[in-house]
């Protein structure tokens, strides 16, 4: 694998407030702005994760920070923020740092809530959209191949899932210990995608 042409780029909870975040989601289909990734000159391949606590961009060019430079004002095109300010909320790792990230974040441990499994499907239905669109190729097939086997390792030979966690659930949890039993109580969940489907099922489980 020459780990020297892949890439990197994203923003993430750690790094971007949720204003910054919300300003970068894409609807469930990434597909437009994927094509217009892969279309940048001197990318040979890419993949687009979109999550609500992270968008990070894998791909493949020899072109290094300059065609980070380029996938982040692509990124950043539709929204009001100069690109100083671009710069100061998204990391760019290439090489072996970027593999490194990948497994990380495949394998739950760059999570708000490390061991949630939720991040894991979404890698995997990111990988299934690059590849129905013919955006990634050889060397990011055997990449995320690579990431879903260390992540599943990782699962199966420690106790990161020992419990059932996710964000959803960790914030029913926090509600029961603030407020006590939740029974007859009455919810307003903000969102209609994945974490509030999550945390509704969390909720009538109360």
């Amino acid at each position: 694998m020459s780990a020297d042409t892949i890439l990197a780029l994203g923003l993430n909870h750690t790094i971007a407030p949720v204003a910054i975040r919300e300003k970068l989601a894409f609807s469930k289909d990434c597909s437009r702005p994927l094509l217009a990734l892969r279309a940048l000159d001197g990318c040979d391949e890419c993949l687009l994760l979109s999550t609500c606590n992270r968008v990070e961009v894998y791909f493949v060019s020899k072109s290094g920070a300059a065609a980070a430079d380029a996938a982040r004002k692509l990124l950043f095109a539709g929204t009001d923020l100069t690109d100083e300010e671009a710069r100061r909320y998204t990391y760019f790792h290439q090489g072996a740092d970027a593999v490194r990230h990948l497994f990380r974040v495949a394998a739950s441990l760059d999570s708000m809530v490390v061991g949630e499994p939720q991040i894991l499907g979404q890698l995997k239905e990111a990988f299934r959209l690059a590849g129905e669109h013919k955006a990634a190729g050889f060397l990011l097939d055997r990449l995320f191949t690579k990431a879903f086997f260390v992540a599943k390792r990782v699962r199966t030979e420690t106790n990161i899932g020992g419990s059932a966690v996710s964000i959803s659930y960790a914030a029913v949890q926090l509600a029961k210990k603030i407020l006590g039993d939740l029974a007859g109580r009455k919810v307003l969940l903000v969102g209609a995608g994945e974490m509030a489907e999550l945390a509704a099922e969390h909720l009538v489980g109360q």
